[in-house]
C-alpha cells in the first residue's frame, strides 16, 4: 500500500498490526517504527497523534496478551514491547 497524506487512519492502523507480525518476542518498538521513515514523514502531524492514540487503544484492550505499554521516551513517544505471536 502506497502511504501519502491522504491514506486513512484505518489503512494505517492496519499497516501497523501487519508490521507488528514481523517483530520478535520481546523486541522493543514506537509506532512510527513499523513504518519506513519516508511513509511516516508522509504522514501528517495530527494523523500521526491519532494513530499514536489509536494504537496504544488496542496494545491496552484488543491486543493485551500481545503487546504491553512501557511508557514514554523522552520525546513523548509511547514504547511498547511485543510479548509474543499476535492472535490472527
Amino acid at each position: 500500500m502506497k502511504i501519502d497524506s491522504n491514506t486513512s487512519l484505518q489503512d494505517l492502523m492496519d499497516v501497523a498490526k501487519a508490521t507488528i507480525a514481523e517483530l520478535g518476542q520481546g523486541e522493543e518498538f514506537l509506532v512510527k517504527d513499523l513504518f519506513r521513515g519516508f511513509e511516516w514523514n508522509r504522514i501528517a502531524k495530527g494523523n500521526r497523534t491519532k494513530l499514536g492514540s489509536m494504537f496504544y487503544n488496542y496494545a491496552l484492550n484488543e491486543a493485551s496478551a500481545q503487546l504491553k505499554p512501557l511508557g514514554k521516551t523522552p520525546q513523548n513517544q509511547q514504547m511498547y514491547e511485543k510479548l509474543c505471536q499476535l492472535l490472527k
